[in-house]
């Protein structure tokens, strides 16, 4: 068997992972970064922890459902800690991880550019259904 460089075991690696091949795990990792309440969750958390009833009062519109589904999801992908605290009632805290951090940045500005680009997106919208009505 010949030896690999350390260079062609990196560029074996970057194809492995490559968005654009219908198997790759990494579009899972995708559908996951492009969900909107995976957005909010994990912008909300940027500060620290918050307690799921915390999280549901800060995310306006979400449903019970979707923010449970939302969290199971990221803790999951290893975005985020769910620690249980035994007291009455029992305490349940959320917190980034590592990973889960160092996606914050790129989720929030996604975030801050919906919000800051959002008028021009409803002036192109008007024009284009008038256009196509």
């Amino acid at each position: 068997m010949p030896t690999r460089t350390a260079a062609e075991r990196r560029a074996e690696a970057r194809i492995a992972y490559d968005a654009f091949l219908a198997a790759c795990p990494s579009r899972q990792l995708l559908e996951r970064l492009g969900d909107k309440w995976t957005t909010l969750v994990v912008t909300a958390l940027a500060e620290g922890p918050l307690r799921y009833a915390e999280l549901a009062r800060h995310i306006a519109g979400v449903s019970q459902k979707m923010l449970t589904q939302t969290l199971r999801a990221l803790e999951r992908d290893g975005l985020l800690t769910r620690t249980v605290t035994p007291a009455v009632p029992v305490r349940v805290d959320y917190e980034l991880t590592a990973v889960g951090r160092d996606l914050l940045p790129v989720l929030a500005a996604v975030k801050d550019w919906s919000e800051r680009n959002m008028p021009a997106v409803l002036t192109a919208r008007e024009a284009y259904d008038g256009e196509h009505a």
